[in-house]
């Protein structure tokens, strides 16, 4: 996931306000697709790599879910693609995810034991915050597609459950 210095240059980003984004153009479905599911690929690689890492049963559980509910929803958002003729649009903000969950995975990576679960759960934490947020104020409400505002929506209420799992997690290995 992405440390909170990472995590707030990718939250600008996807709030269209870091020169990266275009910000004065609002997302276009394709775009937010893309966004959206670069979000999800971006947790399902974080709680493999969780999954892989961590002995702590709490942890592993966590990034489980992580894996299972991104994946769910990235399949559903692909069917739904396909069902609308919708190719998604691959954009500067997708590509700044990208390249900040390959630096966090790195640190990550570098991490062992309470350490490693540690700064996954609180980056889980801030990521699922940026991520809801960005859900809330930009891409729901810049999207054109009754249907894919709907999905959107249905993501949000799962994802805003994932930073209260999260938050209730990161307590518990304080």
């Amino acid at each position: 996931m992405l440390t909170r210095p990472i995590a707030a240059l990718a939250a600008l980003c996807l709030l269209g306000v870091a020169p990266l984004a275009q910000a004065a153009d609002k997302p276009s479905d394709p775009q937010i697709a893309h966004i959206a599911y670069t979000a999800g690929v971006i947790d399902v690689e974080a709680g493999k790599q969780a999954i892989a890492k961590s002995k702590n049963k709490d942890v592993v559980a966590f990034a489980q879910d992580m894996v299972r509910d991104h994946e769910a929803v990235n399949v559903q958002a692909l069917d739904l693609l396909k069902k609308l003729k919708v190719t998604p649009e691959d954009n500067d903000t997708s590509r700044a995810l990208i390249q900040a969950a390959a630096a966090e995975r790195d640190k990550l990576a570098k991490l062992d034991g309470a350490a490693f679960d540690r700064a996954y759960v609180e980056n889980e934490v801030a990521y699922h915050k940026q991520v809801n947020g960005a859900l809330e104020t930009l891409l729901i409400p810049s999207a054109s597609n009754a249907e894919l505002k709907s999905l959107l929506k249905t993501g949000l209420k799962i994802f805003q459950g994932h930073e209260q799992h999260a938050e209730h997690v990161a307590a518990e290995l304080k």
